[in-house]
């Protein structure tokens, strides 16, 4: 049966998976970059997001990696696509990642305004979500054909999936980093009234991998 993964989701210790004032010179937020030392460090960083060789092949690149077995199709909020607001001005903008996302799968991404699917090179496929999360979620798992679905984010997309009670597992990458303010990942969720609980621990090379997977 096809999941709902959050996969190698940074955080801070202070709580937040982006810092403040997010823009296109900041897709993270001020200090929001901190939170992906762990990953860029990484083999599947440098292979798959930079197109170069080399990177570290330790505990952090194997977690790294497994975030991408099994998966069939991606769910982003818009704010993981672009930092486009409001209406869609043109069809310019086609997302940070350059002609080759590294996604190579379908990928719906949650908006309140229409703009027609855009295919790039390598299999990646972006639709245009306009009526929910549920919505979503349906045809991102048809989409996916039997294998699972991941949620890139970002943390207000996860929380509204948290809060519904959609997320199979949750994977957390936290780094030895304070943010201080921006974008909190838990704040005001009780995961374990949503029936949440962590089911595993590793410490990698740069990050606490902190494993969730949902009771019931």
């Amino acid at each position: 049966m096809s999941k709902l993964r959050v996969q190698n989701f940074a955080v801070s210790i202070d709580g937040y998976s982006a810092g403040p004032n997010q823009s296109l010179q900041n897709p993270l937020g001020v200090n929001g970059f901190d939170l992906m030392q762990w990953f860029i460090h990484t083999r599947e960083w440098k292979q798959n997001h930079e197109g170069k060789e080399g990177g570290e092949t330790g505990i952090d690149n194997k977690m790294a990696e497994q975030g991408f077995v099994g998966i069939g199709a991606w769910i982003l909020g818009r704010n993981m696509f672009g930092p486009v607001r409001g209406p869609w001005p043109d069809d310019n903008w086609k997302g940070w990642w350059g002609d080759e996302p590294p996604y190579h799968t379908p990928v719906f991404v949650l908006t309140h305004h229409p703009r027609a699917p855009l295919k790039m090179a390598g299999g990646t496929e972006f639709h245009f979500v306009t009526d929910g999360i549920h919505s979503a979620l349906a045809q991102a798992k048809d989409a996916a054909g039997g294998l699972d679905v991941r949620l890139g984010g970002g943390a207000t997309t996860v929380r509204q999936y948290l809060q519904a009670g959609l997320i199979d597992e949750l994977h957390l990458a936290m780094s030895p980093v304070l943010i201080g303010s921006g974008e909190h990942l838990l704040n005001g969720i009780d995961m374990r009234a949503l029936g949440y609980e962590c089911t595993d621990i590793v410490a990698g090379e740069r990050a606490t991998h902190i494993m969730l997977r949902k009771r019931w």
